[in-house]
């Protein structure tokens, strides 16, 4: 028998549909319930691709003793934290200030006024030495709730305290100036782990936002070891496991300090990142092994995340038959058998042994720097084993579509499609595009919706849904010059800085102001996994603002990093893109302007010579003479009825070419003196 999450869009709260407990999705019926028989409500937050969310599920929601006593005591309230990222920050909180940690499976107990009075994470069935069992921790804390209500209200009360000082009004207490940025490279760069790559012991995140500020520091300071480290952190993890050295992508995270055995669940929004740090190191590097793992992620992202439609899916979770990397990994026997006479030579190379490297069995990895072993051989056996992996049963795929992830996967492909000159990327890149318009985001071009599933859009969208998306558009528009994704993302960006800006505290918060009204309005300036909406939205502002001449949105995203200037500098892995996106504050755009048919071969071979080339702050605009509504094209002219190029940064400009080879040595010439 079901219960009321069979009815919902989420995978993830319909793989609890049949759970014995009297489950609630998060909404009135549920909180009404609550506040008339003055029950306490268990809230439970997690995600489709969680290994230990299925875990507690199968020994706690599943069991039907334990549900029993849920439905007894509880309102049982289940949300997707990546439908609802506003209700997980909220309560995240508050289980990190009681516990000092946190993670997913989160439970929060709370009052019927959504006041959080006693939280944790993962909970075992049975007693284990310092971790109480499930069972017992529902009694004491429903027995709490009505005996000790005073004590549970102090609680209460005190998060409420905390949540009030979170809404303080921002200062711009810092001055923006280079020695920001720079701190934070030293600091990043200091943490390097210069032998097994990344920062930090074991577990290892991608951590692909500290990286792009790494490359940002080799192309401004021109610092070599810089441009080093961000080019072997990505080469050891491409050669890891954390790496599909058979599919391609990247897993979220190892469990080891080598990159080797991966926690496999796949994300969408660590690829999007990943591809496009991919990018700007190929851009800046030319390496072509970069470039392979760029292409190989791309056609992932195609193979199995992208949506009929249009749009990509979530995650794909870890487990397959009820085993973590059960799809993924392998045995020496089954190499020898599907890889034939190609066997020996990959088996060494991707480092295979008769006892395995995980649980008996083998995760593929580049072992000593691949060795000697042909190209071509590679190739052919990845294709040999993708087609016989393909046999297996496929892990779950969380198939909503999350417009601020999809924002940062079109924005990916847009800037690889430029980069790599791929007229193929850049029709992917327009599709899925199209399709985020034409799905997730309302006919007026102002509101956008954060999940698409089943043909249906749903829940207002968030300060990053809609920067991310517009980010998508103002790409799209460098890569294509179709004034349209121009005009949309003019829409958008005018739309969150009428309804997410709050001029009482001068900041951008993380839902709109005509959002449902939670126990608090969430406001989190930290870039954590994904960019923070408030990141996004900054670099939204100053890239748009150089483009169209509009010194108020460059003012407003300026005093938005001032307010976090001193955090930045000491705290740089809580704050990469934020300081990715300082860059174009402190140091100012280089703006290059194209002038002609987009379509002509002479204006591509213009845009080629500039995209091809690693330049952060580079803002492009393009498009025929005459547009006046397009500060960088105002006034200019193409020359000898040939597309010119007009390069400026500064407030000063190089003379017009029609040369693409000077319009290379004017770009070159345009970093060297950042680099000063």
């Amino acid at each position: 028998m079901s219960n009321r999450l069979a009815e919902e869009t989420s995978p993830y709260l319909r793989q609890h549909a049949h759970n014995p407990v009297d489950w609630y999705p998060w909404g009135d019926e549920a909180l009404e319930r609550a506040r008339r028989e003055d029950r306490p409500i268990l809230l439970s937050v997690g995600y489709s691709a969680c290994h230990w969310c299925h875990v507690m599920e199968r020994e706690s929601f599943e069991d039907d003793a334990t549900a029993g006593l849920m439905n007894e005591l509880f309102v049982n309230i289940k949300v997707d934290r990546e439908e609802r990222p506003d209700i997980d920050a909220i309560y995240m909180q508050a289980v990190q200030a009681m516990n000092g940690h946190g993670g997913w499976p989160m439970t929060v107990f709370l009052t019927p006024h959504l006041e959080p009075f006693w939280a944790g994470t993962y909970f075992p069935p049975l007693d284990r030495p310092g971790m109480p069992s499930f069972q017992r921790v529902l009694r004491a804390v429903a027995d709490a709730f009505h005996s000790r209500r005073d004590d549970v209200q102090r609680v209460a009360d005190s998060m409420r305290d905390m949540y009030a000082a979170g809404a303080q009004p921002t200062r711009g207490n810092g001055t923006l100036t280079p020695d920001i940025q720079g701190r934070a490279a030293r600091s990043l760069l200091a943490a390097h782990d210069n032998r097994l790559g990344g920062f930090g012991d074991a577990p290892k995140f991608p951590q692909a936002m500290a990286m792009e500020l790494l490359l940002q520091a080799w192309a401004r300071d021109a610092n070599p070891a810089a441009l080093d480290a961000v080019r072997f952190t990505f080469l050891r993890m491409a050669r890891g496991g954390i790496y599909d050295q058979v599919g391609g992508g990247f897993a979220r995270y190892s469990v080891d300090a080598e990159w080797l055995v991966p926690h496999f669940e796949k994300m969408l929004y660590d690829n999007a990142l990943l591809l496009r740090l991919g990018v700007h190191l190929w851009q800046a590097s030319g390496d072509a092994e970069v470039r392979r793992v760029c292409d190989e992620t791309i056609a992932w992202l195609e193979r199995e995340m992208a949506a009929p439609d249009g749009g990509y899916c979530s995650a794909l979770d870890a487990d397959s038959e009820g085993e973590e990397g059960k799809f993924y990994v392998w045995s020496i026997d089954e190499l020898r058998s599907v890889l034939a006479t190609d066997a020996d030579a990959l088996i060494a190379y991707w480092g295979v042994t008769p006892e395995g490297n995980f649980e008996g069995h083998n995760i593929l990895h580049v072992a000593d720097g691949g060795g000697d072993v042909d190209a071509n051989v590679v190739r052919r056996g990845k294709q040999k084993l993708l087609d016989a992996r393909a046999k297996r049963e496929r892990p779950g795929r969380d198939d909503k579509i999350l417009a601020a992830w999809n924002g940062l996967a079109v924005r990916a492909l847009a800037e690889a499609a430029r980069a790599f000159a791929d007229a193929r990327l850049r029709d992917l890149a327009v599709r899925h595009g199209e399709f985020l318009f034409r799905a997730m985001v309302h006919a007026d071009g102002t509101r956008v919706y954060r999940s698409h599933m089943r043909g249906t859009s749903r829940i207002a969208g968030f300060l990053d849904d809609h920067a991310a998306v517009a980010l998508a558009a103002l790409a799209l528009y460098e890569t294509t010059f179709d004034m349209r994704w121009l005009e949309r993302a003019r829409a958008l960006a005018d739309a969150v800085r009428r309804r997410f800006w709050d001029s009482d505290t001068a900041a951008f918060y993380d839902t709109a102001s005509d959002h449902e009204r939670l126990l608090t309005r969430p406001r989190d300036v930290t870039d954590n996994a994904t960019p923070s909406g408030s990141s996004l939205t900054v670099e939204l502002l100053l890239r748009l603002g150089d483009v169209l001449g509009d010194p108020d949105m460059v003012r407003q995203a300026t005093y938005v990093l001032e307010t976090i200037a001193e955090p930045m500098a000491r705290y740089p892995l809580a704050f990469g893109h934020a300081l990715t996106a300082a860059d174009l504050a402190v140091h100012g755009a280089v703006e290059l302007a194209i002038v002609g048919d987009p379509a002509s071969g002479d204006f591509r071979a213009l845009s080629d010579a500039a995209t091809k080339r690693y330049v952060p702050s580079l803002v492009l605009a393009g498009g025929p003479e005459g547009r006046s509504d397009v500060s960088l094209l105002r006034d200019r002219v193409a020359r000898d009825s040939r597309a010119t190029a007009y390069l400026c940064r500064g407030y000063v400009c190089d003379e017009p070419v029609t040369d693409p080879a000077r319009l290379a040595e004017q770009i070159d010439r345009a970093v060297r003196a950042r680099a000063r």
